[in-house]
């Protein structure tokens, strides 16, 4: 299962557009050196381009 933090992702023709909501935050990261403000948890693929995969993460120090 793929949990996505406050990533949105939508494909426009060729291009990609990745929205992050940078009001929201979801705790410190495990080192607690960073605040988390979104995610792909990982490396996911691009809405019906399977083949292209996107790893994003958002933060700011703690």
């Amino acid at each position: 299962m793929v949990l996505i933090k406050n990533v949105e992702m939508k494909v426009d023709g060729d291009k990609l557009t990745i929205v992050v909501d940078l009001g929201k935050e979801f705790g410190t990261s495990s080192s607690g050196k960073s605040v988390i403000i979104g995610s792909t948890e990982g490396n996911v693929s691009v809405p019906g381009r399977e083949e292209v995969k996107v790893g994003l993460n958002v933060y700011r120090k703690s």
